[in-house]
């Protein structure tokens, strides 16, 4: 076989698979990844580097990934993307080489990366040249961290992401992952049963729905190979390329239904779902949630107001009543954090009663968990529209943006109240011996009502935007065009450079 001969067999080795394997993808209902890639960019626009990378090695086409740069609805991106056909998408030393240039590319032309994972991790057969060195695996972890905040990390997760292997995910922006075939763990049932004892199933373990619900490790989950591409690309669609740009404006959309006056309970104490007041607001079809099935107690999302991408970060009382618990302010916290990194406006929807309280949450650590997501929102400098439409209560004002939080401005629908706590809760923390004392139900009812009343009176809407510290007070049919207005005035809002190297957040 002549030279020419040798090179072309080994090109046509790394674009298909081989009967076997891609019939153990068809059976898994998994797409093979240069179908995966075709997916991801337009048509005829992908270029591919180092394809022939381990080709004098039997068996290891493009040694397992498949590495370029193409555009995803006319703008640049790069790909890293792990083909499980290849000894399960593992890692071989030049596998760790093409992964460590594309994140390398990625830091100096500053272009978004799309991680396209399925793979069981290291060769051990490979570890002494993959594993320890400067250029080994670490490397790849240490770019991300390095990239976190520059560009977007977009991550499918299709099949395992498996020991150190799972940290590439965990440090990307988004983890979109595959129900049933998606896995995410550093040890294997099997390593769990040998070391600890522990008996779990895969699922159990790491599987797509106990991280979309339990851990936060995943966020959204995903049908098939195609829906995952297809919401990653939607996601990106809310992002520029880098943190040096704004992010894309699109044509404006009406939406999809108008905001009633009373779309709000005026009691508090009744739930209703934010989802109603969100699709009042911005443009029709244009709500990406992130994380819907963990924390479902707060609402994170991008979405469009007239064609402008905008973070919502919203209370919802359908869901343990709207209180804050640990996962939700980290939740809030890392969104909050993506929207500033990439230029994204943020407007927060309050309707909460506070952060949760007892032993249990006390020994989370709910405190810290708390002061991460204040210290998320005092830090972001993107425009910020904060919205009181009913209760904020207690740190749960100031963990969404309340006044002292210097947002933009602060708007407040006429069911808001805003307080260190519910006047049933303040009346009884207040005057618990005096009311105790009173012996006649009636007379003590009497009591509790004109205190509440004083109550209520102190903390008046009203007089709270006379004193300045609410901005407008407004009906939700007005709201859109209040927050239309407001952001499209703010579009031009400095940023200042950082005067500290970075804060110690708490964890």
């Amino acid at each position: 076989m002549s030279d020419a001969d040798k090179v072309a067999a080994a090109r046509q080795a790394t674009l298909a698979p081989h009967a076997k394997a891609a019939a153990k993808l068809a059976e898994a209902h998994k797409l093979y990844v240069r179908d995966r890639i075709a997916l991801l960019f337009d048509e005829g626009s992908f270029v591919e580097d180092a394809q022939l990378a381990n080709a004098t090695a039997p068996g290891l086409p493009a040694d397992g990934v498949v590495t370029g740069q193409g555009l995803i609805e006319g703008r640049p991106a790069l790909v890293g993307a792990n083909d499980p056909t290849v000894k399960a998408g593992s890692w071989g030393a030049r596998t760790v080489e093409k992964i460590i240039r594309i994140t390398e590319r990625a830091l100096v032309e500053e272009l978004p990366i799309f991680w396209l994972i399925d793979s069981a991790g290291a060769r051990i057969t490979d570890q002494v040249a993959l594993f320890p060195g400067r250029r080994g695996a670490g490397r790849i972890f240490h770019n991300q961290v390095a990239l976190s905040g520059k560009v977007p990390q977009i991550c499918c997760l299709f099949g395992p992401s498996a020991a150190g292997g799972a940290y590439i995910p965990a440090f990307c922006d988004i983890v979109i992952m595959v129900e049933a075939n998606a896995s995410m763990y550093l040890g294997s049932p099997r390593m769990a049963e040998m070391v600890v004892g522990e008996k779990v199933s895969l699922q159990e373990m790491g599987g797509a729905r106990m991280h979309a619900t339990v851990s936060g490790c995943g966020d959204n989950l995903a049908t098939d190979d195609a829906d995952a591409i297809e919401q990653a690309k939607l996601f990106f669609s809310y992002l520029p390329l880098n943190w040096r740009l704004p992010a894309p404006h699109y044509a404006a959309e009406p939406p999809v239904v108008e905001l009633a006056d009373d779309v709000v309970p005026v009691a508090e104490s009744m739930p209703f779902d934010m989802h109603e007041v969100i699709d009042g607001l911005i443009d029709a079809d244009s709500f990406f949630e992130v994380k819907p099935e963990f924390a479902a107690e707060l609402i994170t999302g991008l979405a469009r107001i007239d064609g402008r991408p905008v973070g919502v970060v919203a209370n919802n009382s359908a869901v343990k009543g709207g209180v804050l618990f640990g996962d939700s302010a980290d939740k809030a916290a890392r969104f909050i954090w993506l929207c500033d990194a990439f230029n994204v406006g943020l407007l927060y929807l309050a309707d909460v009663p506070g952060f949760m309280i007892g032993s249990e949450v006390e020994r989370q650590g709910i405190i810290r968990h708390g002061a991460k997501m204040i210290t998320a929102v005092s830090e972001a400098n993107v425009p910020q529209l904060s919205v009181l439409v009913r209760k904020a209560y207690g740190a749960g004002l100031y963990a969404m943006d309340g006044p002292g939080f210097m947002p933009d401005a602060c708007i407040a629908l006429p069911t808001a109240r805003v307080a260190v706590m519910g006047p049933e809760a303040a009346v009884n923390a207040v005057y618990a011996n005096k009311i105790a004392e009173i012996a006649d139900p009636e007379e003590q009812a009497a009591f509790v009502k004109a205190k509440r009343e004083e109550y209520e009176e102190d903390v008046d809407l009203l007089r709270l935007a006379a004193d300045l510290v609410i901005d407008v007070i407004i009906n939700p049919s007005e709201l859109r065009a209040e927050l239309v207005q407001r952001f499209a005035a703010l579009a031009g809002k400095a940023r200042p450079l950082a005067d500290k190297r970075h804060g110690v957040p708490p964890v």
